[in-house]
């Protein structure tokens, strides 16, 4: 979930904004040693002037918060993920579940009751020591305060108790069967250090720092819409990083990231959140620049306003009221062509979308069969219109009983240029069918999207091992309690049936039924037609090889550097004159680049994005 990760990714702003990756303001200074807007001479990224191993990484999505509580966005969750243990990790071999701040998990004969082992070895950075009552503290507190579930409140939604019989003892009682348990990807939070914070709800973590953690990384500092500072932790009980700091640097222009890389001022790029193919290809030939092209884990989806609303009922935004009309979206979906986007503006990086999970996750890959498919049909679609009550008129427009005519805004994000190119094809197809549109791309699409201010949407996010947080963002649950507040919603859809399908899914311990449940879920979103997933997109990268010489991709036979499940790429890492040749189990010497989870912004990114609902604001 990393959390997520939405496409814009994962989304939320300081206050978590979760959904859209929407890039804010102008890249600016960085560290000590390394090239910046305000000094162009271009020096060697890996290397800061103390001698220091630096590791820059170009990012193009904002963080929304430093705080596990409320963070979504792709990259923000990503530095999470390097500076928190989770109970349970991912294996970048395979993503089968691996120990993580917990060594040993078992449950009860009727799977109410989990008992994890916590580890003795792990120590927060101020030397205290981690325990199974930091863990306690962190799932307690995100069941009793409702600003400390912001991000990631599904996961404990059916915890009934949680206690810490001893300093390495963890107990979690249900209320009934979780399919989860060895997947909470909840970072797990220092309690002398958090039991201090007054509103969870506001508290952004981005004040003080070094922030105590007990990950791989340290964060040390922070300045919003420029630059995120961490240190390695040469205490983590699985080994320190062989950089001695990691630089996660924004970028408002991706085309200035990459020509930072090719400066070598960054050692690292992954686009928003993937490089444009004219990028790639420019990059191919470059002298010590590698590009890895790989499947993602992704999907980009254009998404309808159903008619958003709190929990308590009362409507928000402005959504054009034709979309509440099953056969107006269908009809829209069917006048996307989504092979001309994959030719033409992913020009062969991704692959047709159809369902909610991308095809790298095959247990739980689903598609629609040939008679349930909305397949591209303007014919269809022109007369699905008809029959919903919007006909042409004389100027060709359609137009309701009102006699207005069909004009819908797209909300897209500024800073990705496969939003721009879709919306001007949609423009086309729509066009013909006597529908206007409106693309309104924005640098700050959460704002507008929480609000529900919007027709139709760019939308995006980073899937994890376990999908069950990207399936719970369209669950009733997830809206906002009120039109003020801000929910863990993706797009305020609400469905019983779906609820339904979902609470079956996370009760269902047997891995074969349930994923069956999870393609049930995909097929009831799709047919409801409130998200077109048209494609998955590649995972397209590069990095700089004089200044890498070894990173683990995840997968490892053919997988993505930047945006993982996990800290394997930042934490295996080597820098490329260390002599070293490795960075752990699953380092190799082929793929490199750093950025292990984050969201790469635009997604959001989340920042996709993530779970996040980070990316095109990425949305993890």
């Amino acid at each position: 979930m990393d959390t997520n990760d939405q496409y814009g990714g994962r989304r939320r702003i300081p206050g978590r904004a979760r959904l859209v990756m929407a890039a804010c303001a102008a890249a600016l200074t960085l560290t000590a040693g390394l090239a910046t807007p305000l000094d162009p001479a271009p020096r060697q990224a890996a290397a800061a002037d103390d001698g220091k191993k630096v590791l820059t990484v170009a990012v193009a999505q904002s963080v929304d918060s430093l705080s596990p509580f409320l963070a979504v966005r792709l990259l923000s969750t990503s530095i999470h993920r390097l500076t928190y243990e989770y109970l349970t990790n991912y294996d970048p071999e395979d993503n089968r579940v691996i120990p993580g701040l917990a060594t040993g998990w078992k449950s009860s004969p009727d799977k109410l009751t989990w008992t994890y082992t916590i580890r003795s070895d792990s120590r927060w950075s101020d030397g205290e020591q981690a325990t199974a009552e930091d863990a306690a503290w962190t799932f307690n507190t995100m069941m009793t305060d409702e600003g400390a579930a912001t991000a990631n409140g599904s996961f404990v939604a059916n915890f009934e108790k949680v206690t810490a019989p001893s300093p390495t003892e963890l107990v979690i009682r249900l209320k009934k069967p979780q399919a989860t348990m060895t997947a909470l990807d909840v970072p797990i939070v220092p309690r002398h250090v958090w039991e201090k914070v007054g509103d969870y709800s506001k508290f952004n973590n981005d004040k003080e720092f070094p922030v105590v953690g007990n990950g791989p990384f340290v964060l040390t500092g922070y300045k919003a819409d420029s630059y995120v500072r961490l240190k390695a932790n040469k205490d983590f009980w699985r080994g320190a990083p062989k950089f001695d700091e990691l630089v996660f640097r924004y970028y408002k222009d991706q085309d200035a990231a990459v020509s930072a890389l090719r400066k070598g001022e960054v050692s690292f790029v992954a686009g928003s959140p993937s490089l444009t193919p004219a990028q790639a290809a420019s990059l191919r030939t470059e002298k010590n620049i590698r590009v890895n092209d790989a499947p993602g884990r992704r999907f980009y989806a254009l998404a309808t306003n159903p008619g958003a609303r709190a929990k308590n009922g009362e409507r928000m935004g402005d959504g054009h009221p034709s979309l509440l009309d099953r056969r107006v979206r269908h009809a829209l979906f069917m006048a996307v062509d989504r092979k001309t986007i994959i030719d033409k503006v992913f020009q062969g990086h991704a692959v047709e979308g159809a369902g909610y999970i991308p095809p790298r996750f095959s247990q739980y890959f689903w598609k629609p069969s040939a008679e349930q498919e909305l397949a591209y049909d303007p014919a269809g679609a022109a007369r699905l219109l008809d029959r919903a009550g919007y006909r042409k008129n004389g100027d060709g427009e359609r137009v309701g009983e009102d006699g207005k005519p069909l004009t819908y805004r797209i909300l897209c994000h500024a800073t990705d240029p496969n939003d721009k190119a879709i919306g001007q094809y949609l423009q086309e197809w729509w066009g013909d069918l006597g529908i206007g549109v409106t693309l309104d791309c924005l640098d700050n699409v959460t704002d507008p999207w929480l609000a529900g201010e919007y027709d139709l949407a760019f939308d995006g996010w980073s899937v994890n091992p376990d999908p069950d947080f990207v399936l719970s963002i369209h669950t009733c649950a997830a809206l906002p309690a009120t039109p003020k507040d801000t929910g863990a919603t993706d797009n305020f859809i609400c469905d019983e049936k779906y609820d339904e399908l979902y609470a079956r899914q996370l009760a269902e311990y047997d891995p074969e039924k349930r994923a069956g449940i999870v393609k049930q879920l995909q097929s009831r979103l799709y047919d409801l037609g409130y998200m077109n997933v048209m494609a998955y997109p590649n995972a397209v990268e590069a990095y700089r090889t004089d200044q890498i010489e070894s990173i683990t991709t995840m997968p490892a036979k053919a997988g993505n550097i930047y945006g993982q499940d996990g800290y394997w790429s930042w934490w295996s890492a080597v820098p490329a004159d260390s002599g070293d040749t490795g960075g752990g189990p699953s380092s190799t010497g082929v793929v490199a680049g750093i950025v292990g989870g984050a969201v790469v912004l635009a997604g959001l990114g989340a920042f996709v994005a993530m779970r996040r609902r980070a990316t095109a604001e990425d949305r993890e």
